[in-house]
């Protein structure tokens, strides 16, 4: 009788990934997160698994054993990994910070009083590696990319680059868990738009003119195919004799009725041959195609009228909201705003929310869940990330999301706030008076000083706010409403919409918009009135306002500003 062969540890399989093919084997290796690892130490000492990361910090202690820092992006934590000479010859290979390794190997608890590691892996395969950082990038380069003209962007996992990434994550997904809990549909509006939902104009234009007039000049440069203008009076004088001749046999009245149905036909011919070289000319045209008035002519551009990146896709919304009852639409929005503040972005995105048959405070009442959910969920699932973010950018950071968590929203008028503002022992830069657009300073003034929580502001003046805004009957203000938090200011804006059909058609006229572009959604106070509400949160806003981060690039994985657009 054969003896049963030696106990071997059990692959670790338990919150494993896919699988990572490595070259020179097609295997498929499960891969165990660190974060599932450090998490659970006991219930992993003794275990084989296959665990994938970069190289933080590595070295060599011979040519016989090296130790790497492994992070595999999934915490703030690293793993130890000790690799013997003996299971891969080119140990120098390994330890170059970023290289990326595919290890197989037992992990083993570690004596926490001796050892600044609590488990660590003895690797018994190396797998795979990667190349290690480029030359010359910096190991601890931080976001360098989104402002440095010259800037390089490492390799994601760096301490606070991941933290931001993760907590991104996790406000992605509470965004989804919230509204689907509260029984919203979530609705993919489009990115290209032929209206402007906030009437500011500064849209990023979407066109093939341009492209198509380089085609035409390369056209030409290479056939000089363009018909001239002795082309065309040529092809009118043939139009001209056909219609003479049929003049002439009719006169006659000797041809008969075939003879004359085939001039004719002749001369429908000659007459498309004239449109054709005539398209033909225009087409080949050097430059944009311009109408005789001067104005561009889209006619030959892609969607035939002039069409934009959105700056909203809210408008979109409100049509399945009259429809469905309640929608939200998450994407990216666009400013053609030339702007190199901490605080703008040329593309970012939107939370933007639609509800039927509610008025302003049901949109207010929806906001304060909203920003308390996201709020409690990071404290529930980034406690890690947040720490690191205390400890290295915000010391307040924590404190204030448990502030918001917990604390219900003050909710003052527009006509309040400027009070306060006004009596106020404080000298702002930007003057306060009834009708202004309240400033950044003005707003952290209400959260941070007056009332130390979140503040709503509704009922503001119309002439600031967007046509969509629902008139009051004072016909002064309208039924707006922003949410303003510690430190940021504003975060949500929205407001009561519109549904009266007379009224919203003024305002577009009112604000200088013309009404052809919007005729579709006037056709919704038309055949479809409701009463209903919406609002807007930048999620980049929501990022500062959590990490405590003060700029905004720092909080998108590709931020894009005015000449910068490279990654």
């Amino acid at each position: 009788m054969e003896a049963a062969p030696p106990a071997t540890p059990e692959l670790a399989d338990d919150t494993s990934i896919p699988s990572f093919r490595g070259e020179g084997d097609q295997r498929h290796h499960p891969r165990t997160l660190i974060r599932a690892i450090v998490g659970a130490i006991d219930a992993h000492d003794k275990k084989r698994v296959v665990v994938g990361g970069w190289v933080r910090t590595g070295r060599r202690s011979s040519s016989l054993l090296a130790f790497l820092e492994l992070n595999d992006g999934s915490c703030q934590q690293n793993l130890q990994a000790v690799v013997k000479g003996q299971v891969y010859g080119d140990l120098r290979r390994l330890t170059p910070t970023g290289t990326s390794v595919l290890l197989e190997g037992v992990l083993e608890k570690l004596d926490g009083a001796k050892y600044k590691q609590l488990i660590e892996l003895q690797v018994e395969k190396v797998i795979d590696v990667g190349r290690g950082r480029r030359q010359g990038v910096p190991a601890t380069q931080d976001q360098a990319h989104a402002r440095g003209p010259q800037g390089h962007p490492p390799p994601p996992p760096t301490h606070g680059h991941s933290a931001v990434a993760r907590i991104r994550s996790e406000l992605a997904f509470a965004t989804h868990s919230f509204f689907r809990d509260e029984g919203f549909l979530h609705v993919h509006t489009p990115i290209i738009s032929t209206s402007d939902c906030e009437g500011a104009g500064e849209m990023f234009q979407v066109t093939t003119l341009f492209s198509q007039a380089d085609k035409v000049e390369k056209e030409l440069k290479e056939n000089d195919a363009a018909p001239s203008e002795a082309d065309i009076e040529a092809a009118k004088l043939v139009v001209r004799e056909k219609g003479d001749a049929i003049a002439r046999l009719k006169a006659a009245k000797v041809a008969g009725k075939q003879e004359i149905s085939a001039a004719v036909l002749e001369l429908e011919k000659a007459k498309e041959n004239v449109s054709s070289i005539e398209a033909e000319r225009l087409r080949l045209r050097p430059g944009i195609p311009r109408k005789d008035d001067g104005t561009i002519s889209f006619e030959n551009d892609f969607f035939k009228r002039p069409a934009y990146l959105t700056v909203s896709g809210q408008l979109q919304a409100e049509t399945y909201a009259c429809a469905l009852g309640k929608v939200y639409t998450f994407g990216p929005t666009f400013r053609a705003e030339k702007s190199h503040t901490s605080r703008h972005l040329a593309e970012f995105w939107m939370v933007e929310p639609e509800m039927a048959f509610n008025d302003l405070k049901d949109d207010m009442d929806c906001a304060e869940r909203y920003v308390k959910h996201l709020c409690r969920w990071i404290l529930d699932h980034c406690r890690e990330d947040m720490e690191f973010m205390v400890n290295h950018h915000d010391r307040t950071a924590i404190e204030r999301l448990e502030l918001v968590s917990e604390t219900p929203f003050e909710r003052i008028s527009y006509t309040e706030a400027v009070e306060i503002l006004e009596n106020a022992d404080k000298e702002f830069e930007n003057k306060v008076e009834w009708g202004i657009d309240l400033a950044s300073e003005h707003e952290r003034y209400l959260t941070d000083v007056v009332f130390e929580k979140p503040v709503i502001v509704y009922d503001y003046p119309k002439e600031i706010k967007a046509f969509y805004m629902r008139l009051n009957d004072d016909q002064k203000k309208v039924a707006a409403m922003d949410v303003l938090v510690p430190k940021v200011g504003e975060l949500i804006g929205g407001s009561q919409r519109e549904e009266r059909l007379d009224i919203l058609k003024q305002r577009l006229i009112d604000g200088g918009l013309a009404l052809v572009p919007y005729e579709w959604y006037l056709d919704l106070r038309r055949f479809a009135a409701v009463k209903h509400s919406g609002f807007g949160m930048g999620f980049e806003r929501m990022l500062l306002f959590a990490t405590g981060l003060d700029n905004i690039r720092d909080v998108i994985p590709f931020p894009r500003c005015p000449g910068k657009a490279d990654l």
